[in-house]
């Protein structure tokens, strides 16, 4: 008799210890998530992750954005890559993090794919070749030319060695067969592009954001070409690189959300759900467009991780065609 009060008393125990648990499943988040941004404030990752981090509190209750520059990223990356996998950690991933650092660095301490599990990747953003109005050039190929008649007199800046638009002012110049030009690094695009403007430089590769196109509408600026395989839904009228006569020249960054490789299967569902939720939005939609960047619908889970490895084995071959390399 006391043998199964005592086995009765057990299974009681072991429920109401299932119950707690799933209930605490059900019940995540119950903290606040920290958003580790790798990135200083005011840049455009900072700006997306700010625009979603308002747009899912109302599912994902408090997220609080801390911003961890330095490195080109990767001390954000590293310090969320070793953070507790519970859920209540996640990173702003985006191409620099989670495919050109680990590329072209001899030792970056983690691995994009077994060190982190991609949640939605949810925005990308694209490179552009744009010009000084004094540069005489009108579109890409009469830039080339142009490069090709003043060997070694010009130069083209980015928004930080290593960085997309670093990259896409290199594809550029391979593309172009070898061009001549000196890259300036520039610590984030806002310094490049005022330099572009001033003309202290005379040629840029930021990316396309609603202030480029509105001093390029304003004729402070000139784009030449967005380094996309298609148009951009903000900006329809500025011709692919393709389209400018540089197939090639293709250079974009996705922004999303990446955990801590081991994150539970349930907080990453709940972050996923959230994500997609917003995306449905138009009004968010349009604010991603604003802000320079290609929404993306339906990119979650297992999708998104596959979106991330092929990213990594698209970029790979190109870096090293290119000869990319940190200066």
């Amino acid at each position: 008799m006391r043998r199964r009060q005592f086995l009765q008393a057990g299974a009681a125990l072991a429920a109401a210890a299932f119950s707690g648990s799933a209930s605490a499943q059900d019940q995540y988040p119950s903290r606040p998530i920290r958003l580790i941004v790798p990135f200083a404030p005011g840049g455009l990752n900072d700006a997306t992750a700010r625009l979603w981090a308002d747009r899912v509190k109302n599912d994902l209750g408090t997220l609080v954005v801390d911003n961890r520059g330095g490195a080109g990223g990767t001390i954000g990356a590293i310090e969320a890559s070793r953070a507790k996998p519970d859920g209540y950690t996640v990173l702003l991933g985006s191409s620099t993090t989670q495919v050109l650092n680990p590329t072209l660095m001899a030792r970056v301490p983690y691995d994009p794919l077994k060190d982190f599990v991609a949640v939605s990747i949810f925005a990308v953003a694209t490179a552009t070749i744009a010009v000084h109005p004094s540069v005489p050039a009108k579109t890409l190929t009469e830039l080339v030319a142009y490069v090709k008649a003043n060997p070694g007199k010009l130069s083209y800046g980015s928004a930080g060695t290593g960085s997309n638009s670093h990259l896409a002012g290199e594809l550029f110049k391979h593309l172009g067969g070898g061009l001549d030009m000196t890259h300036i690094s520039y610590r984030g695009a806002g310094p490049a592009i005022a330099d572009l403007v001033s003309g202290h430089i005379t040629i840029g590769s930021p990316h396309m954001t609603a202030q480029l196109l509105e001093l390029h509408n304003g004729g402070k600026i000139r784009i030449l070409a967005a380094a996309s395989a298609e148009r951009l839904r903000g900006a329809p009228e500025i011709p692919t690189g393709a389209e400018a006569g540089m197939p090639g020249l293709i250079a974009t960054t996705f922004n999303g959300i990446v955990a801590p490789g081991g994150t539970p299967p349930e907080a990453i569902a709940k972050i996923d759900g959230a994500t997609q939720k917003a995306m449905q939005d138009g009004s968010f939609q349009e604010l991603l467009i604003k802000a320079g960047f290609e929404p993306l619908q339906g990119v979650g889970g297992a999708v998104a991780q596959r979106y991330v490895a092929e990213e990594l084995a698209r970029l790979a071959p190109v870096v090293k065609a290119i000869g990319f390399k940190l200066e």
